[in-house]
């Protein structure tokens, strides 16, 4: 009896096993290629397992790739090809798309989950006149980065994102020449120890090189809760008087909402004028409801603020303790 119960639960637990490995059959992107997706461990979220690509009329094998973390999920009962929620959103094990722009599509298949935080990563095969060829280059962008990396069909470029913690972000721009990826545009973003504003350093392929400028934006939200003057200047450039709390910010940003100046020292209010005073090094600004005027040595410029810009008013500075106005 005992004896009996043992093989019992042997044979059981094998059917059980035996049940949880499974092959899916990826049938959905081609009229000439078909994927499978095998799972050793389908209760798991990650399992190790396979991904292959089939001819459909001789059945042969032509990609499979082992992998130690596969994940799968399914619509409609079926696993689906094509799925890519770019950043970090669900991406298919198998996705079937152009990417060196020769109007042919190319395949892209999980190998794990290889990319920044964990997330899924692919090895690339292009198309061509032999068959699907590896490509190094193209892998590259798919490992080294958040997941998979988007395609623009229309301007004939790739994005790619990666990311460090939650302050520091790496935007690139790359097109396609002799089936290889360049960059031509490479953004980074880190956000300062103050909280105050993210540093970019930005690099921009011009005339076969890489120009590189750094500027720095506002990382905060300004809104009616903080903001108590802001106007605009005839050039489009912006200056904004901020209330963090019990502190004040002067901002003055260009066209395109770069940092040219930012100070968060001492200030002096006048009450009688309604004016804000304030040094920068050896330059010196009044700050009015309506201009500012800038003083360095015997150069003397204002600055008048551009008709209907202007928002809020420096009376406001009344109604708040601020910590960084002196007598």
């Amino acid at each position: 009896m005992k004896s009996t119960l043992l093989f019992s639960a042997y044979f059981l637990f094998g059917i059980s096993m035996a049940s949880s490995q499974t092959t899916f059959v990826i049938d959905d992107f081609s009229d000439q290629y078909y994927g499978q997706l095998f799972i050793t461990d389908t209760s798991s979220v990650f399992s190790p397992g396979w991904v292959a690509i089939l001819d459909k009329k001789s059945d042969q094998q032509l990609i499979k790739i082992d992998s130690e973390e596969l994940y799968y999920t399914q619509r409609d009962g079926k696993v689906r090809s094509n799925i890519k929620e770019i950043p970090y959103g669900e991406q298919s094990q198998i996705l079937y798309e152009d990417y060196n722009f020769d109007g042919v599509p190319d395949l892209a298949l999980m190998d794990g989950q290889n990319s920044c935080y964990h997330g899924p990563s692919f090895q690339i095969y292009l198309s061509t006149s032999e068959g699907f060829q590896l490509s190094p280059e193209f892998t590259a962008l798919a490992q080294e980065n958040c997941g998979m990396f988007a395609v623009d069909p229309k301007t004939k470029t790739i994005n790619t994102m990666t990311k460090s913690g939650c302050c520091w972000h790496q935007m690139a721009e790359y097109k396609v020449e002799n089936n290889r990826p360049y960059p031509i545009n490479i953004i980074e973003e880190g956000l300062s120890t103050s909280g105050l504003f993210w540093d970019y350093l930005e690099q921009t392929l011009k005339h076969g090189k890489m120009e590189t400028k750094q500027y720095q934006t506002i990382a905060f939200e300004i809104n009616e809760d903080n903001l108590l003057l802001e106007f605009e200047f005839g050039n489009n450039k912006k200056m904004q008087i901020i209330r963090d709390i019990a502190v004040l910010y002067c901002f003055i940003t260009d066209a395109n909402g770069h940092i040219e100046l930012l100070y968060t020292d001492n200030f002096k209010y006048s009450y009688d004028e309604n004016t804000l005073f304030f040094e920068d090094g050896q330059t010196a600004y009044t700050v009015f409801d309506d201009h500012i005027i800038i003083r360095k040595g015997q150069k003397i410029r204002q600055m008048k603020a551009k008709k209907n810009s202007i928002n809020g008013s420096l009376s406001e500075i009344k109604n708040f303790k601020i910590e960084n106005i002196i007598e």
